[in-house]
């Protein structure tokens, strides 16, 4: 069954029976309170498993002139029905041990009436049960297809538990809560269809009459009530209800009700004359309300109530997800046809996340008077004067294709392209999930296996929605094409509120290049790890600028070069030690350095360095064998860092290290001239498995994969994107 079923299934039954579920929970949330406001009463009686139902009666007669009935209630407190010595007929609660009143009645209190009442039938009596019962099962259906949504979205069953992607704060704990409320809801869904169905014929328990001999009431011999055996061999704790005889004949009775049977007992010689074991409707009914209510355990009742509360979670969210998704994939409104369109844009997503990136480059290309046409790859056509296809597209599940691309495949093989276009696809996705950007890897292969395609550039991944992985593709892309797009991140124009503070605590002079170091100290507890970005924001309502970071013991080193007209680099450069700088950082765990690897290649140029600094200064990563390859302008570039890279030598923390000038040399040579000197060790690093990460600007990320793809295809017999699909090429390039 596709996804789309499911989907549409899951939110179709939550609409149609919002308001009814949203009742029920509301007035759910208040019964779950009566049964833990009941427990916080000081009328539990420990250690009733020690006292026996002959030694409790005994007791009883003591105190009171008549017993009438005995009887453990559903907060396990101990309630009798008696006539007092003063002859005055009362129900209260006592201690067992000592027949004692302990309290009155517990009178049930009018909002918990009202709960109740519109809990079970809506004021409608019995069609209000069957109301009732009807959206409890539509919320039965509700969970099961949130549980297949999830199953589907983490990749297989097995993976129904592993780490959920953080997109956002409402579909997040969406998924999270619906995890971990399963099987309570499962459980209150199960139970409250069985209670509203309860009184129907089906479910009802027919009690058959005892028929009783003439030895059944018998007057002889005759024992004491306290001598019984029956009395004395069954302990308080296992009884439910006791009710004395109406009158001294023969033919009444002791009823006794125990936990999964009921006894009728001879008043005078204790025999019993008749058992009745609890049937299984009996047995299903009575669990059904101590599960469903939570009466008698204040545990199973605070899991009711949080489980309410989840649900009304489940109803806000789920809405404000449906929305969100229904806006990211609001329809563009193309300006072109897509026979008249230069620029063709396909998107493949899920969620409709990806077609906000789709619309972005929409309106650059737009606002540079090129003829755009965007849609879904399921609309896949012919493009009569198209030059260019894009496709934008994320992986659902354990690497299948998002809704509106399921189709695309099919229609490929059926459309052939009026002339050849150049194309390139944008995976979107996330490392934390094993088929990270898969779809994205197989439109790819298909694309270059049909002969009317012409790859332009490499398969790009964006992990976690990263703009910043966006904008360095777009760059890329737009600099192939040779065009200037201006992108600007959505939503973004405002100073975060999570603003932390940092103490510049040492700043280098800036060098020949321009270029300065500094190192920050948080003066609030901030977790975060070489590799991380800093956002910092140079002025009110301005843009966030980031800055990949080093991390050296507690502290963030950051390499930052100024530029004439730099807003934030000329801020930075003004910073004394002792100043204070308030950004937050966000964690960029795609670029962390991997713990697995035994061997880590690190290449840089200029201020790129900076996070490298902080993972050779790691002296944990002792076992790592790392190589820092890194390019400058000049020898005096290099002197800020040198320091940092000879501590690294000393711990041993770094095992070699590869630079290069390019003003110094008689041809001007680059990084990436001094990887291809040493592509023994890329090969070696490679092929155990080892890690390539890249940081810099990004034609220098560009020129280095060149050499890189040249590299492995003459001594690897594979091309680069095989070691990038494999996550052994990590890139944070500007």
């Amino acid at each position: 069954m596709t996804i789309s079923i499911w989907r549409y299934s899951h939110l179709i039954l939550a609409i149609s029976s919002s308001i009814f579920i949203l009742i029920a929970t509301l007035t759910g949330i208040v019964l779950a309170l009566e049964p833990i406001s009941n427990q916080l009463k000081p009328y539990a009686i420990k250690n009733t498993d020690t006292l026996s139902i002959s030694k409790t009666i005994e007791t009883l007669k003591v105190e009171y002139d008549e017993v009438i009935s005995l009887e453990i209630d559903e907060n396990d407190f101990i309630l009798v029905s008696v006539f007092t010595k003063e002859g005055k007929n009362e129900r209260f609660y006592i201690n067992p041990f000592t027949a004692r009143k302990i309290g009155d009645i517990i009178e049930k209190k009018s909002i918990f009436k009202f709960a109740t009442n519109l809990h079970r039938s809506l004021f409608l009596k019995s069609t209000g049960r069957v109301i009732v019962g009807v959206v409890t099962l539509l919320l039965f259906f509700i969970a099961v297809s949130g549980v297949v949504l999830i199953v589907k979205r983490q990749g297989g069953i097995s993976r129904f538990f592993s780490k959920i992607v953080k997109e956002n704060f409402k579909q997040y704990y969406h998924i999270i809560i619906g995890r971990y409320v399963l099987i309570p809801m499962i459980i209150i869904t199960i139970t409250g269809i069985y209670l509203s169905l309860e009184k129907s014929l089906f479910f009802t328990s027919h009690k058959e009459l005892v028929k009783l001999n003439n030895e059944s009431i018998a007057e002889t011999p005759k024992v004491a009530v306290t001598d019984f055996n029956i009395f004395k061999s069954t302990s308080l704790k296992d009884m439910r209800h006791l009710e004395f005889p109406f009158s001294g004949a023969a033919e009444d009775y002791f009823v006794l009700k125990l936990k999964d049977s009921e006894l009728l007992i001879n008043q005078y010689n204790g025999k019993v004359v008749s058992e009745k074991e609890q049937g299984l409707i009996a047995l299903i009914s009575r669990w059904s309300l101590l599960l469903h209510t939570g009466q008698g355990s204040t545990l199973w009742s605070i899991v009711l109530l949080l489980t309410c509360l989840s649900i009304l979670f489940f109803i806000y969210s789920g809405f404000a997800i449906t929305l969100k998704r229904r806006r990211n994939s609001s329809k563009i409104s193309n300006e072109f046809s897509k026979d008249v369109a230069e620029y063709i844009i396909l998107i493949g997503s899920e969620t409709g996340s990806t077609s906000v990136f789709a619309n972005i480059l929409y309106e650059a290309l737009i606002t540079q008077g090129k003829q755009v046409f965007v849609s879904d790859l399921n609309n896949y056509s012919s493009y009569k004067r198209a030059k260019h296809l894009v496709v934008f597209t994320s992986t659902y599940g354990d690497g299948e294709p998002p809704e509106n691309a399921k189709n695309f495949q099919k229609s490929l093989s059926k459309i052939n392209p009026q002339s050849p276009l150049q194309y390139s696809v944008v995976g979107f996705g996330s490392l934390a999930y094993q088929e990270f950007c898969k779809y994205a890897i197989v439109v790819d292969a298909i694309l270059q296996l049909h002969t009317s395609f012409i790859p332009d550039g490499l398969l790009h991944k964006i992990n976690n929605q990263s703009f910043d992985a966006f904008e360095v593709w777009v760059k890329s892309w737009a600099e192939s094409k040779r065009l200037n797009l201006k992108i600007e991140e959505p939503h973004k124009n405002t100073i975060s509120k999570n603003l932390k503070p940092f103490k510049i605590i040492r700043r280098s002079i800036i060098n020949s290049d321009q270029s300065f170091l500094l190192e920050l100290e948080p003066t609030k507890k901030t977790k975060f790890t070489s590799g991380d970005i800093l956002s910092i924001y140079p002025k009110k309502n301005s843009m966030a600028r980031k800055y990949s970071i080093g991390k050296i013991d507690k502290n963030i080193i950051l390499s930052v070069k100024k530029h004439e007209f730099g807003l934030c680099s000329n801020y930075l450069s003004n910073l004394k030690e002792n100043d204070m700088l308030f950004a937050n950082i966000k964690q960029n765990s795609g670029f962390h350095i991997p713990t697995s690897a035994k061997e880590v290649v690190l290449i840089a140029n200029g201020t790129g360095i900076a996070p490298f600094l902080g993972m050779i200064s790691n002296k944990d990563k002792k076992q790592v064998k790392t190589h820092l390859f890194w390019g400058g302008r000049t020898t005096d570039s290099f002197q800020m860092y040198a320091p940092l890279i000879d501590n690294a030598f000393d711990n041993k923390t770094l095992s070699s290290l590869y630079l290069i000038f390019s003003n110094e040399e008689s041809k001007k040579k680059y990084v990436q001239n001094r990887i291809q000197e040493k592509d023994d060790l890329i090969c070696r690093v490679l092929k155990e498995g080892g890690v390539i990460m890249i940081c810099g600007s990004l034609a220098m990320q560009r020129d280095v994969f060149e050499i890189l793809n040249g590299i492995t295809i003459s001594k690897l017999n594979e091309p680069i994107n095989t070691y990038q699909d494999k996550n052994q090429i990590k890139t944070d390039c500007y």
